[in-house]
């Protein structure tokens, strides 16, 4: 900020200033969650309350060990700082929260002046985000590539194939051998099946169909969907946030979206299992390159043998697939629908856990 922005601050009345710091504050994609000597929570932003899964009314006043795990590491740490006064910074540093969720995160811990015994101010980074994050970009990079060079592709395609249709069309109306023109049968079908698998590749053409929609009615149609699919034989877990808002989407493109994904699921699963879907909000938000005051995130697990390791960052691409059946674009037209949507979708795979999430900014 410029000297002069500065002096305007200093002019403030001191009720205007505390609402500028608690603007702040709560726009930092940070998290930054502030201490009293005994280590109660005093203050946290919607970024610490994003990732120490609580909100500011639960977490304040609570001792920080009720967030997450006080090893020693961290006591020690924190009473350093306490004890010289001195801010001290901590790269990579593991954080475990008492929901058993673990994080990576660089670490700022700084005192805030006191004649006694001084509070704490913690800035927490976590780093596998900010790895996602530029992980997310080069994956988008590519797709955008790809699709660039399908397009390209696709319109070499089209035009042969329409004058071979069109050919095979006029052979059978000179042949009156029924046998021989059920091989120009064959030529027109065929003919039909590469155009239809090229307008695949081009992902959906229809315009977004926007309206004010809760995202667990899509959840719920993809819920009936899917057990009525597998006759019984999966089994949906739910667990929704029912404080998510409204927002403007498509509900007919995010169920193709989601339902792409349980269809994988249950294949991935032989069409027996368990498929969690799960519902949070997550504030301060990088989405695509770009931040959300709010995101809707949705989770699609389930319990199938895991994405092999050397596909996971190739999933979105068209044409790939670690099944014997299908042509490997579900995933690749999920991810287009959603990044119409100005979300992305991201993959972390394992034995027994294999878990999609849908990212949505939730604009209001």
């Amino acid at each position: 900020m410029s000297s002069a922005g500065f002096q305007a601050l200093d002019h403030l009345p001191e009720q205007n200033m505390a609402g500028v710091e608690d603007s702040i504050f709560d726009a930092l994609a940070t998290a930054v969650v502030m201490l009293d000597p005994e280590w109660r929570v005093l203050s946290l932003n919607p970024a610490g309350q994003t990732i120490f899964e609580a909100s500011i009314e639960r977490a304040r006043g609570t001792h920080f060990d009720r967030l997450i795990d006080l090893d020693d590491e961290w006591r020690n740490l924190l009473l350093q700082v306490q004890s010289e006064h001195f801010a001290t910074v901590k790269r990579e540093m593991s954080m475990v929260l008492q929901s058993g969720a673990q994080y990576c995160v660089d670490l700022i811990v700084s005192p805030l002046p006191s004649p006694t015994k001084p509070r704490l101010l913690l800035e927490l980074n976590p780093v596998d985000r900010l790895n996602a994050i530029s992980e997310d970009a080069h994956l988008r990079e590519a797709q955008a590539s790809m699709r660039k060079v399908i397009t390209g592709l696709a319109h070499e395609v089209k035009n042969p194939l329409g004058g071979i249709r069109g050919a095979a069309q006029l052979l059978a109306r000179e042949l009156d051998d029924s046998k021989l023109t059920e091989y120009t049968d064959v030529i027109m079908e065929e003919a039909d099946r590469l155009r239809t698998l090229v307008d695949r590749m081009l992902g959906p053409r229809e315009r977004l169909v926007t309206r004010s929609m809760n995202i667990h009615e899509v959840l719920e149609r993809v819920r009936q969907l899917t057990e009525a699919e597998s006759g019984g034989a999966i089994e949906i877990e739910r667990d929704y946030d029912p404080s998510l808002p409204e927002f403007e989407a498509d509900p007919d493109q995010l169920t193709q979206v989601i339902l792409n994904i349980t269809r994988n699921a249950s294949q991935a699963m032989a069409g027996q299992g368990t498929i969690k879907l799960r519902s949070r909000a997550r504030r301060q938000y990088t989405v695509g390159g770009k931040r959300h005051k709010l995101v809707c995130s949705v989770d699609i697990i389930d319990s199938g043998p895991g994405v092999p390791e050397s596909l996971l960052h190739q999933l979105f691409l068209p044409m790939v697939t670690s099944g014997t059946k299908g042509n490997g674009l579900g995933l690749s037209i999920a991810q287009m629908i959603a990044n119409r949507h100005g979300g992305l979708i991201q993959c972390e795979s394992k034995p027994g856990a294999t878990c999609f999430t849908l990212l949505l900014p939730m604009e209001t």
